[in-house]
């Protein structure tokens, strides 16, 4: 470890990378990239770089890469090796964000592949019979919660826009994988083990997950027939091959016929499901410009919002052990996440005051708040600037952690990052075809309103659910910088501002700054990460006047530096590794 890394760590307990295991045989650079994590250590290289949260799937990435493809292309096998060998988290039933900068022109551009509620939802479709919202797994598992998946679409049109390789070369791992069979890892034998009376739920997931009645043991060779035929259609027929015919019939069949909580999914809310351009969220942050996706996400919002509040504290001279520095990024994220709570959501359904929420007046007067030395007794939405009434209530959507993130550059000097999700762990838990459905609904306020005045992220036909998920790329005199993002709900925010003030303000390099200790503040509690953070650091943030559970904050972030190397840093809470030449 370095000196310097070393020193500044010292407010934190020592801890321990997880040890890692490959599904197969790792190959000669997967195990180094594993190695130098361990080490916290980041990876370098010349050319490009892919970070993902699976050693199989960097690999597939790490292929295209060699052969000349681009990010967009990288990113086509990524996520078809993700949905394979990491299903609880993404994959084909789900959506992503993604955020590009273009090599060639410079431009930044997001891409919003979030899924939709059906047509034929309405304001109580999670409440019961006397209009209480739902507990939320009695609302999550079934179909109820299922959107219509936008993963494929986004994989295509991305292609489609940035991408060189033949898109069929693009499913060879994943199918390989999937008729061959893989390992399964230590992570998702942990969590199917946890989730198994609701895996147990329904046949087909009953089925793959729980042979013979057990949950599937680490290093159990796990084939997925079902699913390289799916990749196979993909691979011959483009993404109308996952939103028309048989295999949108089974989806939409599926989710309706699920015993006990069926849901409104039909296969036209398929047939017309679209990917969106959106102008991405940009937000100077001291001599750097952060850029990340707008509404429906949160994320660019709330993280531009964050960092624009501590634009004026000198984070550099306090250091990553001081306290007053954690004060500062509670109490900013907390301000920020009252306005969300009250101001984002799907803007093609509910203006939002994206300007006003990142104008540089509105921050600076919400950073007067955080001068003091105690924490914030309390905290409330602003009034940003807007041509709209802002007559809204406060939603109580939930977003449970689990995601996963991937961050490439390629040969070309083409940036991507993107955030993909089923968003809980194993959504749904319908499985069609080899695949997860997401129950991303809930991801939108139960309530529609609030003592009669309407909640800006109320579920209605056609509309995407807010989301947490913050792609960002991070750029330096309109060069990209930093690449990166995260899993974890709506901790998401958190875990991906304190990796760019650890690489900015604290000069950590990629994967001292992605394995800095988790600590996040949402709501007013200040969640510090279990075992890692110290329990001096612990004693005077509660001193402050915060309450300070400890818990185990499993990020899974993924980030690449670009300066005279390329650097990448895969989390050590997961089972990701960054790979480069």
């Amino acid at each position: 470890m370095k000196p310097f890394f070393a020193a500044v760590l010292c407010a934190f307990v020592p801890f321990a990378v997880l040890a890692q295991q490959a599904a197969d045989a790792i190959a000669p650079d997967v195990a180094a990239a594993q190695d130098a994590k361990a080490d916290s250590r980041p990876v370098e290289a010349r050319d490009w770089m892919v970070a993902a949260a699976n050693p199989l799937a960097a690999e597939a990435g790490a292929r295209v890469l060699r052969m000349g493809g681009t990010a967009a292309d990288a990113m086509v096998a990524v996520q078809a090796v993700l949905g394979l060998v990491e299903p609880q988290s993404s994959g084909l039933g789900g959506g992503a964000f993604l955020v590009w900068r273009d090599g060639g022109t410079g431009e930044v551009t997001t891409l919003d592949g979030r899924e939709t509620a059906p047509l034929g939802v309405t304001p109580r479709l999670f409440q019961d019979d006397q209009g209480q919202p739902l507990q939320f797994f009695d609302a999550v598992v079934g179909g109820r919660s299922v959107g219509v998946p936008g993963t494929p679409a986004l994989m295509q049109a991305a292609h489609d826009r940035w991408g060189r390789s033949d898109w069929r070369d693009l499913f060879t791992d994943a199918i390989r994988l999937a008729e061959n069979g893989f390992k399964v890892s230590p992570r998702l034998a942990k969590l199917v083990a946890g989730d198994a009376a609701r895996l147990a739920r329904f046949g087909p997931t009953r089925d793959y997950f729980l042979p013979d009645g057990q949950p599937i043991a680490q290093g159990t060779r796990l084939r997925n027939p079902a699913y390289a035929q799916v990749l196979r259609r993909l691979a011959d027929a483009g993404a109308q091959a996952f939103y028309t015919g048989d295999i949108a019939a089974d989806i939409a069949g599926t989710v309706q016929g699920a015993a006990g909580n069926p849901g409104r999914l039909e296969t036209v809310d398929l047939a017309i499901y679209r990917v969106k351009e959106r102008a991405p969220v940009c937000v100077p942050y001291r001599a750097y410009e952060v850029c990340g996706m707008g509404p429906p996400s949160s994320g660019g919002l709330t993280v531009g919002q964050i960092l624009g509040m501590l634009e004026p504290y000198d984070l550099a001279a306090m250091g990553p052990g001081d306290v007053q520095a954690w004060r500062l990024i509670g109490d900013a994220s907390r301000l920020a996440f009252a306005d969300r709570g009250r101001y984002i959501a799907d803007s093609d359904f509910v203006p939002v005051p994206v300007k006003g929420l990142v104008a540089e007046d509105y921050l600076n007067k919400r950073a007067d708040l955080l001068r003091g030395d105690d924490a914030l007794r309390q905290v409330a939405p602003g009034k940003p600037e807007f041509d709209h009434s802002l007559n809204l209530a406060d939603g109580d959507a939930l977003e449970f952690p689990s995601t996963s993130h991937i961050s490439i550059v390629d040969h070309y000097g083409n940036a991507l990052s993107m955030t993909t999700t089923i968003e809980n762990a194993f959504g749904s838990r319908l499985m069609v075809r080899g695949f997860l459905l997401n129950n991303e609904l809930t991801d939108f306020s139960f309530r529609s309103h609030v003592d009669g005045v309407p909640v800006a992220n109320r579920v209605a036909p056609g509309k995407r659910p807010r989301s947490s998920m913050a792609p960002t790329i991070v750029l330096k005199d309109g060069q990209p910088v930093l690449i990166v993002g995260s899993p974890g709900g709506s901790r998401i925010i958190g875990y991906v501002v304190k990796a760019i003030i650890a690489h900015l303000d604290w000069g950590l390099d990629v994967q001292q700054a992605i394995d800095l200790p988790n600590m996040v503040n949402r709501f007013g509690t200040y969640d510090a990460e279990k075992g890692r953070v110290s329990s001096r650091l612990v004693s005077e943030l509660a001193e402050l006047g915060y309450d300070v559970p400890q818990r185990p904050l499993v990020s899974g972030l993924q980030a690449i530096s670009i300066g005279d190397v390329l650097r990448g840093g895969a989390d050590s809470r997961r089972e990701g590794v960054a790979l480069g030449e």
